[in-house]
């Protein structure tokens, strides 16, 4: 029987530093039945492939508790909180909790009468929230969602790293006040701050050791995670940046207490009281904490671009009741597909789906980057979260929840924030052995300098502790998920959605980008461009009427063209008779009595139609050379005009194209059309290198035959009929206009349809990556040359020792600089944007 193979994203609980994520990988990547393991330490989460008939969620969870974290689980049922008004006694809260509690599909339900509040946990599938909060309604109260916990994993995450923060901040005040007060003791003598007598350590020798004991018990308190994380992963040996903190720290703190012994034993007190060093153990564990502190703020705010997205959904949405005048507010996470709603003017559209009565005018800024609004009438489609402007509209909900397309860009955003980049590969190789070749080193020193130096055994100490603690496996491991995490959402921000680190990594190598000519460097639409009359029997909106008459019966892209230009100019269009369709020549129609034609040259030439002459042929030649399709038009025999459509450049095109070459990037089109069509369009685009008469399928031999010449190539297309080039591509770039196609399409879509999106995604890319390796930079020569430094050799020439405070200190600072390094890029703005 053939193996289940499934893809999930998991979160991760008790990571600290990136021995951790690389220690994760490792073992499960060598699990058999498991395919694909990817953990990502900033957005603490792993992408897994498995064999689900080999390997089940539990067994995968089971392992991953064995190296002392914690797989999250996704959740089947839903946990809402709701505030109940109308209870007056204990038998109403009775009464709720029997009568929804017996509800199809409720798995609990608690009320709480004196904080008018109520926990229903549900399964979603069985039983909605909305006939939870009827089933309250009906029985004479009124329900409200109060909040919902367990249906988002990114609001869960958020609320955990919040209380996270909230809870170090709250251990971290305590450890500095005893911090401060056990470095001033303890050193305060040294500085020029004379301590009481019975305090002073050459008169009170016990009383002065066993204070600095007791001001450093609260901080080994406050820090006991260090502590508790860091042993046991020490003991299952894979030890990670707590198990650094805690040898160096607890070594630190049992030397001293040894010593403490001794003095109260009166053993050679006034050389012992000299021999302490709580103070380090204590402003050690007080920094790092701050670090990790800073560090965790830091890193929640890399998430911003996420948060604002789900902030432009509304929150409630007002729902047109069959059969009531009334209209009634629910939350929008109760909205069901097919429900009727009422959109005010000024209000957000909450869900997708089509407007059913009313007309107005619709702001997709949000969507699109188009600054002016969109009408909207009886059957158009409006985007969840974009902006009524100045109608009433009623709509019908056809997409909800995480249908919708900012569910999906969110979704999207979020899953490319979670992915790797192959940078990251070579930090992510270090980390693994990074932790036990530093504690190793610790030892090495420390124990060189006792025995070969000959330096006294609290000289070796304070080199095997600042080794361990100057250390930093945090700054290799958040080098590269922190820049990709804030580039990817600083790019939602800007229309720019980014699939995966690994694509935005490609994106900056690019030195070949391919653009399909429809849709892509054009409009997508043919458009009448010229009119130019033969005879002078009509005007030029006299033809233009009778030719749009003709093809008012027809489908073809050409006749739409000319339909549509009739109606901009308000001309009055008449029903065609004997409509005839000549295929690759034209059409022949009955318009008031006229036998009108309209066609090639060959179609006039084969009706003998009078007119056609040398002059004519040049006007021809002239609209061809400029990429224009001539059209002929005959009556009764007689030739009228010469008409020319095109598809029209977008204006900003060259722009961009000239911009790119700049880069050094080689431009190519890619087109169906004939050469000279093609030849005339590149031109004026600035484009030189042409592939014209290029079938659909075509399209992906070409791309290969770049690839083949040594060309890392971008494709950019509509992502409707390009799809199989967008893959073969190194980067497959899909244009956002035909939105639901080109979230599926590509590796990074331009959500607002504009090619300045093109120069954007590229710039990103380049600024993310070298953020990336500046991290890397700085996360790798910090280590190289810290931990040398506290290896004493700097001692070795008669230079200083690295005191294990300031080691801590610059530890801790260096993870907290990386992470602070990688939020620049909340403010990158695409060079020459405003000039395209």
């Amino acid at each position: 029987m053939a193996s289940s193979i499934e893809k999930q994203r998991f979160s991760i609980r008790g990571m600290h530093c990136a021995s951790c994520s690389s220690r994760i990988e490792k073992v499960l990547s060598g699990t058999e039945g498991i395919r694909r393991v990817a953990v990502n330490l900033a957005a603490e989460s792993m992408d897994l492939e498995w064999e689900s008939s080999r390997l089940s969620l539990a067994d995968i969870a089971g392992i991953v508790k064995g190296l002392g974290f914690e797989l999250v689980l996704p959740e089947k049922e839903v946990r809402l909180a709701l505030a109940i008004a109308g209870m007056t006694c204990a038998s109403c809260s009775a009464r709720i909790e029997k009568v929804v509690g017996g509800m199809a599909g409720v798995r609990s339900m608690q009320v709480n009468l004196a904080s008018e509040s109520a926990t229903v946990v549900f399964d979603p599938e069985v039983v909605s929230q909305r006939q939870i909060r009827e089933g309250i309604e009906r029985l004479g109260f009124k329900a409200q969602v109060a909040g919902l916990s367990g249906n988002s994993d990114f609001e869960r995450q958020q609320e955990e790293a919040l209380a996270r923060l909230s809870a170090m901040a709250s251990r971290l005040y305590p450890a500095f006040i005893f911090a401060v007060l056990l470095l001033v003791l303890s050193m305060g003598e040294m500085v020029g701050l004379p301590l009481p007598a019975f305090l002073a350590p050459h008169q009170a020798p016990f009383t002065f050791a066993f204070v600095q004991f007791l001001l450093v018990l609260p901080i080994i308190w406050s820090g006991r995670n260090f502590y508790q994380l860091g042993f046991p992963a020490l003991w299952r040996g894979a030890p990670n940046m707590d198990s650094l903190i805690a040898i160096g720290t607890g070594a630190a703190f049992v030397y001293s207490t040894w010593n403490l012994i001794e003095i109260g034993l009166g053993i050679d007190p006034m050389l012992r009281v000299m021999d302490l060093y709580f103070e380090s153990a204590g402003v050690l564990i007080a920094l790092v904490s701050l670090g990790k502190y800073l560090e965790t703020r830091s890193k929640v705010r890399t998430s911003d671009a996420i948060r604002q997205l789900m902030a432009l959904s509304p929150e409630e949405a007002t729902l047109v009741v069959p059969g009531t005048d009334e209209p009634k507010k629910i939350p929008v996470t109760e909205i069901e597909q097919g429900d009727i709603l009422l959109v005010k003017p000024g209000e957000r559209i909450p869900v997708d789906g089509l407007v059913v009565k009313g007309r107005s005018s619709v702001d997709e800024s949000m969507l699109t980057g188009e600054s002016l609004p969109v009408s909207k009438d009886v059957g158009d489609s409006v985007v969840g979260a974009t902006l009524n402007k100045n109608g009433l509209l009623q709509m019908r909900a056809e997409k909800v929840g995480q249908d919708t397309v900012l569910a999906r860009i969110i979704a999207m955003v979020r899953e490319a924030q979670g992915s790797k980049a192959p940078i990251a590969n070579l930090a992510d190789r270090i980390s693994l052995y990074f932790v036990p070749t530093v504690i190793a080193l610790a030892i090495l020193a420390g124990l060189s300098w006792y025995f070969i130096g000959q330096a006294e055994f609290s000289f070796a100490l304070r080199i095997f502790i600042a080794v361990l603690v100057i250390a930093c496996p945090c700054a290799m491991g958040l080098a590269t998920p922190t820049s990709i995490m804030v580039g990817t959402g600083r790019g939602a921000q800007l229309g720019v959605l980014v699939k995966s680190g690994e694509a935005l990594e490609m994106a900056q190598k690019i030195d070949a980008v391919v653009f399909d000519k429809t849709g892509t460097l054009t409009h997508g639409r043919p458009e009448l461009t010229d009119l130019q009359a033969i005879s002078t029997e009509m005007d030029a909106n006299q033809i233009l009427s009778l030719v749009a008459s003709a093809e008012s019966g027809s489908e073809h892209p050409l006749a739409e063209a000319l339909v549509n230009s009739a109606r901009e100019k308000g001309l009055t269009l008449a029903e065609p008779a004997d409509f005839e369709a000549v295929p690759g020549r034209g059409i022949r129609a009955t318009v008031r009595g006229q036998q009108v034609m309209l066609g090639n040259h060959e179609f006039m030439l084969e009706h003998k139609v009078a007119g056609l002459g040398v002059a004519v042929e040049q006007i021809a030649h002239g609209y061809a050379g400029a990429g224009k399709t001539a059209l002929y038009c005959a009556a009764d025999g007689k030739l009228l005009a010469l008409l020319a459509i095109a598809d029209r450049l977008k204006p900003e095109v060259p722009a961009i194209i000239n911009a790119l070459q700049r880069m050094g990037i080689k431009i190519f089109m890619l087109t169906g059309d004939n050469e000279n069509t093609a030849r005339a369009i590149a031109s004026q685009a600035g484009i030189s290198e042409v592939f014209a008469q290029v079938l659909p399928d075509q399209k992906v031999e070409r791309i290969a035959a770049l690839q083949a010449e040594g060309f890392r190539v971008a494709m950019v297309g509509d992502g409707i009929n390009d799809a199989p080039a967008l893959t073969k591509a190194d980067v497959g770039i899909a244009m956002g206009t035909g939105i639901d196609v080109a979230i599926e399409s590509g590796d990074i879509v331009l959500m607002k349809g504009h090619l300045s999106g093109l120069l954007a995604a590229l710039s990103l890319s380049r600024a993310t990556m070298r953020n990336i390796k500046q991290n890397l930079f700085w996360a790798f020569i910090y280590n190289i040359i810290g931990i040398p430094v506290a290896a004493g050799v700097l001692h070795l020439f008669g230079g200083p020792t690295l005191n294990p405070m300031i080691a801590g200190g610059a530890m801790a600072m260096s993870s907290v600089s990386v992470v602070s390094n990688a939020l620049r890029l909340r403010f990158f703005t695409p060079p020459g944007l405003n000039r395209v």
